[in-house]
């Protein structure tokens, strides 16, 4: 069974500073400070922000289905502005997914207003697929009003 959800904001900076944030390690970062209540941690295994980078990320203790997973950037393209991870250990993996991926995306709206687009993709075995219930875009919008009100802050 496969499945998609995605959500979009605006942002009134432009596309080249969003993505400034969402194209590096700076998102982790950010995550890590303002979603405290969900991410505990988030540790480089390995990389330095581009394709390949491995991070582990650990909720806090007590998290009731997940403690951490592990994420690979699968993909980084700073000209159409597109970042991918999957999960490649834990969390999802775990309970009968197959495949479980993040895409951010900005997008060009003006000079100075962009469109945040996130996403998640998601393979799930058949006998496994009561679980895709446990998927929700709802962390992402969190990490996108956080970036949104981080870039408005801290605009050039």
């Amino acid at each position: 069974m496969f499945g998609t959800i995605s959500e979009e904001m605006e942002v009134q900076v432009s596309a080249t500073e969003a993505w400034q944030l969402y194209g590096t390690l700076r998102l982790a970062r950010l995550s890590e400070e303002e979603l405290s209540d969900v991410i505990h941690k988030i540790d480089i295994v390995e990389g330095d922000g581009g394709a390949g980078t491995i991070l582990k990320i650990t909720f806090p203790p007590g998290t009731p289905v997940f403690s951490y997973y592990k994420e690979k950037f699968t993909k980084i393209d700073d000209e159409n502005r597109v970042k991918e991870a999957e999960v490649i250990e834990g969390a999802y993996l775990e309970i009968g997914f197959t495949l479980y991926r993040v895409r951010f995306e900005i997008i060009e709206k003006s000079e100075n207003s962009c469109i945040t687009k996130s996403t998640i993709e998601y393979e799930i075995k058949e006998e496994a697929a009561a679980n895709a219930s446990l998927v929700s875009i709802q962390p992402l919008v969190n990490l996108m009003e956080a970036s949104a009100n981080y870039l408005l802050k801290n605009r050039k």
